[in-house]
């Protein structure tokens, strides 16, 4: 078992595809590459601000159902136990922090800002049924996934600091 979720994204679960509107293993390769080969220039150096600055990555997910995504998938995806705290947010409330500038701001976050635009943009265009999931308490993972056009899901992977 392994805890970097671009390695667990091909593992089989219990449920298959021979149960229609389940969870379907997928290669991480299909239908997010090109969006993922896309991503990465722009996700390079960009920090998520909260409590702790941090970094953004791209992810994967083998679910791939039509239906939205519930925070029981998103455990079983990640292979968390049941005390492990995991909600939904709203999408806004993700990218407002980042994606709204402020009359303070300086190069470095105007940079950041833009930084964050050109990543929703993308995002906006390529993928559909976006939803953002925080696993934990104080310090929360967070995926932000949505459909591509061929049914697999791809997105953000960041965390974020609140106390």
């Amino acid at each position: 078992m392994t805890n970097d979720p671009t390695e667990r994204n091909a593992e089989s679960t219990p449920d298959g595809p021979n149960n229609p509107g389940e969870l379907t293993p997928t290669s991480p390769d299909q239908g997010a590459s090109p969006l993922l080969t896309q991503l990465q220039p722009l996700l390079d150096g960009l920090l998520y601000p909260s409590e702790s600055d941090e970094p953004v990555t791209s992810v994967t997910c083998y679910l791939t159902q039509d239906t939205p995504l519930t925070v029981s998938q998103i455990k079983d995806w990640q292979m968390l136990p049941p005390a492990i705290y995991v909600d939904e947010m709203p999408l806004d409330d993700f990218w407002s922090p980042v994606i709204s500038e402020q009359d303070w701001y300086g190069d470095d976050e105007k940079k950041r800002t833009a930084g964050f635009k050109a990543v929703k943009a993308l995002l906006d265009a390529q993928l559909s049924a976006q939803q953002v999931f925080r696993v934990g308490e104080t310090e929360r993972t967070v995926y932000l996934l949505g459909r591509t056009t061929d049914g697999t899901r791809a997105g953000l992977q960041t965390l974020i600091v609140q106390t």
